[in-house]
């Protein structure tokens, strides 16, 4: 895969400053943007709520009309039903409303939440993440983002309604009675009182470990599915089954404690604003006072009514600060993920003269106390292929991703065109460089988009240019639908085939610093022969990279570098290291050795013997 495509969406998504809006803020920071879209969404709702009650208020006024003594004033008993239709309706209109918007408004949120999250972690360090779990990063761009949602979407309504309705209830009920209306509230009472226990600092580490124990089944998963082929070929399923398990069984330990620990405190919440405990509590102080005489049989009609209404929005007040919660603890895992230091861009970019590349007493660890490289020198002259090669730990990967700048070194520096690559734009560095991985990640798109990833203006002429190139054309051509195939939906390809997709790719770009990660490592010989050719017919004087894992893809390199332990050993044309007979003579015997007995154990397992 070439490097091109990640900077043009680098600059696309976000400015170059290293600085994200969200890195550091709260929530309220972070709908500070969306100000007079979330005032909207309260006003709204606000409004809506309180029209909510219309209806209410018109049946307790037909009740008192209607019971009234002397004739009824039919007037005034179509203004009430009119004005409770109404209240209806503007209810409707308004919650929908401050509801069309909140889910426009959450839209928003999260797509900035998301272009964010891909900007920070298409530019921090590449061994940020062999510290992390897919799992756990696919939670954070995932579930936490969408965690979001109840927050901005459904939660103001729900707190506005919490907040706003009884209050208004409450004022009314007020002017009819004083006492009944303290009566009324002691379902409510009970339930707010029983709230601050579901917020305690054992309540809240309990909620942190349920999501903890979350991520650690999303990793399992993700680990189990992407290495299934291994466990299956080495029959490690019951181990891997087994990791899986001990995730589930955590995961369901932590949740009955904190079910346990909530269990009681929520059934008491339940209970106090039920319906038949609030219709109890209202009618037995009604009762009282009613027999008493100190209050009116008419009076009590309004208690009943906005009393159910008091508890229904307290009762999803809890499910607004359970959102609240959960959305705060997203927030923050995001913002750790957001912080991330990423490598840092140049405030004045310079630019390259040629494309000459030279590594001066590079080292580079990616732990403090252990450098991978030491002291590396090297020059890679335009018009040269240069191969690394050199014992599995020796470095080379960690070497060739100094290029496209994946790490920066620790100490020394690496020059493009007599720049360093600290001092050199991503635009302009990527448009320099291509880098073909081992591993070959291929989109869910056409083939003819894959290879013009780079280039997506390329005309389909260069796109099967670049194919033929990458013997990969007649390939494509038996494909359902040829190039406009879709891969990985009308199509699956193999290792080697997917590797020459990404190699076209990377010769369509045309960069003049091309860097090959093992481009044919999944190859037949066949096809490894006419790649070989055709890098070697690659016109201009591009510089060209290879780590050789296959000794024999190095016999037309100019220069060939031997790593060991982080160290260059030996250097030189191929011919001249193996007459020295020195480390790269012993590597290449130990090679061809391991080669000839593969290539007799398979000719024995043909003939029926036994492999020896």
């Amino acid at each position: 895969m070439t490097t091109t495509d990640l900077a043009e969406a680098r600059e696309q998504s976000t400015p170059s400053s290293d600085a994200d809006p969200a890195v550091g803020q709260s929530m309220a920071g972070l709908l500070r943007p969306y100000g007079w879209s979330f005032a909207a969404v309260v006003t709204l709702q606000v409004i809506g709520a309180v029209a909510g009650l219309a209806p209410l208020l018109a049946v307790v006024e037909l009740g008192r009309t209607l019971l009234s003594p002397g004739p009824i004033d039919h007037g005034h008993v179509w203004a009430v039903v009119i004005a409770g239709a109404t209240g209806l309706f503007v209810r409707l209109l308004f919650t929908a409303a401050s509801s069309g918007i909140g889910h426009i408004l959450d839209g928003q949120v999260q797509l900035t939440f998301r272009r964010q999250l891909a900007s920070r972690l298409g530019r921090v360090p590449i061994g940020w993440f062999s510290h992390r779990r897919t799992g756990e990063l696919a939670k954070v761009v995932g579930e936490d983002v969408s965690a979001v949602h109840p927050f901005i979407a459904h939660t103001p309504g729900e707190l506005v309604s919490a907040f706003v309705v009884p209050l208004v209830s409450l004022i009314y009920l007020f002017t009819i009675d004083w006492r009944l209306t303290l009566i009324t509230l002691i379902p409510v009472v009970l339930a707010v009182a029983l709230v601050p226990l579901m917020m305690t600092p054992t309540r809240l580490r309990e909620q942190e470990k349920f999501d903890a124990a979350m991520g650690r089944i999303a990793s399992s998963v993700v680990e189990f599915v992407q290495g299934i082929s291994v466990v299956k070929a080495f029959g490690g399923s019951g181990r891997a089954h087994r990791k899986f398990l001990t995730a589930t069984d955590d995961f369901v330990g932590t949740f009955s404690r904190m079910v346990h620990g909530l269990s009681g405190i929520a059934a008491g919440m339940q209970v106090a604003l039920s319906p038949p405990f609030v219709l109890l509590v209202v009618l037995i102080g009604g009762a009282v006072l009613i027999t008493t005489g100190g209050l009116p049989p008419a009076d009590l009609l309004p208690f009943p009514l906005l009393g159910l209404g008091l508890t229904a929005p307290v009762a999803a007040l809890g499910h607004g600060f359970d959102d609240m919660q959960a959305a705060g603890r997203a927030v923050g895992r995001i913002r750790d993920v957001l912080a991330v230091q990423s490598l840092p861009e140049p405030a004045h970019p310079v630019a390259p003269q040629g494309h000459r590349v030279e590594l001066r007493d590079v080292r580079f660890g990616y732990e403090a106390d252990h450098e991978v490289l030491r002291g590396i020198d090297l020059v890679l002259k335009p018009g040269t292929v240069t191969a690394i090669v050199g014992p599995s730990g020796s470095g080379k990967s960690t070497l060739v991703q100094l290029l496209p700048r994946f790490f920066d070194p620790t100490h020394g520096s690496v020059t493009l065109g007599g720049v360093d690559l600290r001092e050199l734009g991503s635009r302009e560095l990527y448009r320099m460089v291509s880098f073909v991985f081992q591993d070959v990640r291929l989109l869910r798109a056409s083939v003819a988009d894959n290879i013009a990833l780079a280039v997506p203006h390329a005309d389909l002429d260069d796109v099967v240019r670049a194919a033929r190139q990458a013997n990969i054309h007649d390939r494509i051509l038996e494909l359902p639908r040829g190039y406009d195939t879709v891969i990985n939906e009308e199509a699956g390809l193999s290792g080697g085939e997917a590797q020459r997709i990404s190699l076209a790719r990377a010769l369509l770009a045309a960069t003049p610093v091309l860097v090959l990660d093992e481009a044919t490592s999944f190859a037949d010989p066949q096809t490894e022969q006419a790649v070989r050719r055709a890098l070697a017919t690659l016109e201009g004087d591009r510089t060209i990279l290879v780590i050789a894992h296959r000794l024999e893809t190095i016999a037309d390199a100019d220069t060939v570098v031997m790593l060991e332990n982080g160290s260059i050993v030996e250097r030189g044309k191929p011919a001249e290291l193996l007459a020295r007979g020195g480390k790269f003579a012993a590597f290449w015997q130990s090679h061809r050795s391991a080669v000839a007995n593969e290539t007799e154990t398979r000719r024995g397992v043909l003939q029926g013997d036994e492999p020896r």
